[in-house]
């Protein structure tokens, strides 16, 4: 900020009172021709003067109602800047900082506004302000390297970008520092960025983009002494195949081919098979191109297929290796050998009778298909593995619904329609699965086919009547479609039905429902018959949560948009009051104590320091009792002692005391009458 110009503390000043001969002086001594047009009267100015103050009051009474929104300070300060006051507009954007120091787009706006008007140094003083307070929001940074860059100020940009590196940041910050030195050619300056900046971040990226820079400069030997620093600084922990092909590269392109074939030797040797498959690749495409034995590349293959065929030959069963075998076959691009390592692997039938046996088998026949479908182009080859595959699963027993899908879409691609929906139904007849009525249903809700929806949905809950899926699917997409009452009566035979593995969330659904609606009548009676049968405490909060989410007819405007209805208040207090009655006729305490604090926070949004008191009084106290154990020791433990605990439960030892007290206060007062 400008020494001279001093920071504005009180929060909401005075409006500065000028007359308009005044204004009309300082326009013609500063020659602000924008500012006075020709034949501009004092009465003029006057008024203008006057619109100004009723506007610079509008934006304070708009600052005073809502402070914190920094929308209004910077249209404020704007609108002082378009009026060419420069000062006024400081002002205001320093109040705003000072009300929430934190905003960046305020920042940025002050910012801009004094780049604006070409006050460079109090841009300068602001993104020091900024950049002190939060050295972590790297667009201040980047804003103030662009205007130093801009306004040819690269040892300021230098100066910053120091400043900055110091917070560590991330690694596109230092990549930026780096550009700037190289765009103005400072190779040393950028090499010893390089040398802080892996340090920081000793990533394989980093490294490759400092040997990628010292290729450009033309200095081989930097580049491998980059790559040797890399390799001792990470070790072979760190070290990826990616950091390897890019050595070798880098070698192959100074033609020292003897290095590159070390690396890649040197690679292999201690990096993981599972990790070094792209290596494997690009070493064959390095001998291919390069190396004097032609037999390299089947030195490899032979050498990993006699791995694996000795694995298989001590377990036979092992498809985890025949999956590898046949990928590793695949490679090598040779079809009818590839098709001979399917028919050896899918020969292997389990003998097990289980899912899980069979689980890791079915992937071999799903890769066979994919393989002919895509890599064969044989459609009617990959159609025949289909169908020995379903003929070969005991269907009976289990089945896998990822096949049927897998036989419809092939079919759907082959535009073969019927047979998608043969294959769907068939499966379901076979083997009904959710699995299978949720793909094809989606399948028939894609091309819009809603009645045949229906019926899926239909014989879904047929199957499987204590399902909630099938029941809040169909439910939804009669919804979807508009039929409201179809959905209702949907919803309706749901919850009536005795048994449900999730019912809480198909009463759920039908509440969202007739919310949605706006029918809150219903809602309401949903809530209540849901209270019969299961008096839960969250479903008691979920009722008081409802009653306050929406505005009926007949209710009472809410006093602002921040504030809830007062019939609407009423209601759901009126809820919680006979949550707590039902609790406490049951003797749950947990539950009660639950309630109450979603009580509290209910009153202190929407309640008076009356009801807030109210609730206060009810909250229990907590004692510690004795009880006894089978074995016969006893135990403490904690219980809660609500207020009302003596009408209700009817603390026997406790009434006795208390009526022993007033008995003997009674005694007292007849002795003192006798005296």
């Amino acid at each position: 900020m400008d020494p001279a110009i001093p920071r504005v503390k009180n929060k909401n000043p005075a409006p500065i009172q000028i007359s308009a001969e005044q204004l009309l002086r300082e326009a013609v001594e500063r020659q602000d021709v924008a500012f006075v047009p020709p034949k501009v009267s004092i009465a003029d100015l006057e008024e203008l003067h006057e619109f100004q103050g009723r506007k610079r009051k509008g934006f304070e009474d708009a600052i005073r109602r809502n402070r914190l929104a920094m929308g209004h300070w910077m249209r404020y300060g704007q609108w002082e800047l378009e009026q060419k006051e420069y000062a006024r507009a400081r002002s205001v954007f320093e109040r705003a900082v000072d009300v929430d120091p934190k905003y960046i787009p305020l920042w940025l706006k002050y910012i801009e506004c004094e780049m604006k008007t070409r006050n460079i140094n109090h841009a300068r003083n602001l993104f020091d302000r900024a950049i002190t307070f939060l050295p972590r929001v790297d667009k201040l940074w980047y804003k103030y390297v662009y205007m130093e860059e801009m306004l040819e100020n690269i040892t300021g940009c230098r100066q910053i970008f120091e400043r900055w590196l110091k917070w560590q940041p991330d690694e596109v910050a230092w990549m930026s520092y780096i550009r700037l030195e190289r765009r103005y050619h400072e190779n040393e300056r950028a090499r010893g960025i390089f040398e802080r900046f892996v340090i920081v971040h000793p990533d394989v990226v980093n490294w490759l983009r400092w040997a990628r820079f010292e290729e450009e400069c033309g200095n081989a030997a930097n580049v491998r002494a980059v790559y040797m620093a890399a390799m001792d600084a990470l070790g072979h922990e760190f070290l990826t195949e990616k950091f390897f092909i890019a050595f070798a590269k880098f070698e192959i392109r100074q033609k020292e081919y003897e290095r590159a074939r070390t690396i890649f030797k040197y690679a292999i040797d201690f990096m993981p098979r599972s990790k070094s498959a792209e290596l494997y690749k690009e070493y064959t495409h390095f001998e291919k191109q390069y190396g004097e034995q032609s037999g390299i590349e089947s030195i490899v293959f032979d050498k990993r297929r006699l791995a694996y065929e000795t694995e298989l030959k001590e377990n036979p069963y092992d498809y985890d290796v025949w999956l590898d075998l046949i990928r590793l076959e695949e490679k090598t691009g040779n079809f009818e050998r590839i098709r001979e390592m399917y028919e050896q692997a899918i020969a292997k039938v389990p003998e097990s009778k289980e899912k899980r046996g069979w689980s890791r088998y079915i992937y071999i026949w799903l890769n066979y298909v994919l393989f002919e479908e895509i890599d064969a182009n044989e459609v009617e080859r990959a159609r025949n593995v289909y169908l020995q595959c379903l003929k070969l699963i005991p269907h009976k027993n289990f089945t896998f619904a990822k096949l049927w899908i897998m036989y419809a879409m092939f079919e759907l691609r082959q535009q073969n329609i019927d047979a998608a929906r043969k294959t769907l139904g068939r499966a379901l007849g076979m083997c009904p699965k959710p699995k299978l009525f949720r793909s094809y249903i989606e399948y028939e809700d894609s091309i819009k086919q809603f009645d045949r929806c229906r019926i899926i949905y239909e014989k879904w809950i047929l199957y499987d009547p204590e399902a909630c899926a099938p029941w809040l699917g169909y439910a939804n997409l009669e919804n979807k479609l508009g039929d409201t009452d179809r959905a209702r009566a949907l919803f309706e035979l749901a919850v009536a039905q005795p048994v449900l593995e999730t019912p809480e969330l198909v009463w759920k659904a039908y509440i969202d429902f007739e919310f949605e609606e706006m029918e809150y009548e219903k809602a309401r009676s949903l809530y209540e018959r849901l209270l019969e049968n299961a008096p839960h405490v969250k479903v008691w909060i979920s009722f008081a949560n409802f009653e306050i989410a929406h505005l009926e007819d007949d209710d009472e405007d809410p006093p602002n948009d921040d504030t809830a209805s007062p019939t609407a208040v009423v209601r759901a207090r009126k809820v919680f009051e006979a949550a707590m009655t039902s609790l406490r006729q049951q003797g749950l305490k947990e539950e009660r104590i639950v309630l109450l604090e979603a009580w509290k926070q209910f009153e202190s949004l929407h309640g008076t320091e009356e009801t807030r008191k109210d609730v206060e009084r009810q909250t229990p106290q907590m004692v510690t009792k004795r009880r006894r154990l089978e074995n016969g020791l006893f135990e403490e433990y904690l219980d809660y002692l609500f207020p009302d605990t003596s009408v209700d439960q009817g603390d026997k030892m406790r009434m006795l005391l208390e009526k022993s007290r007033q008995w003997k206060e009674e005694m007292a007062k007849k002795q003192e009458t006798v005296n």
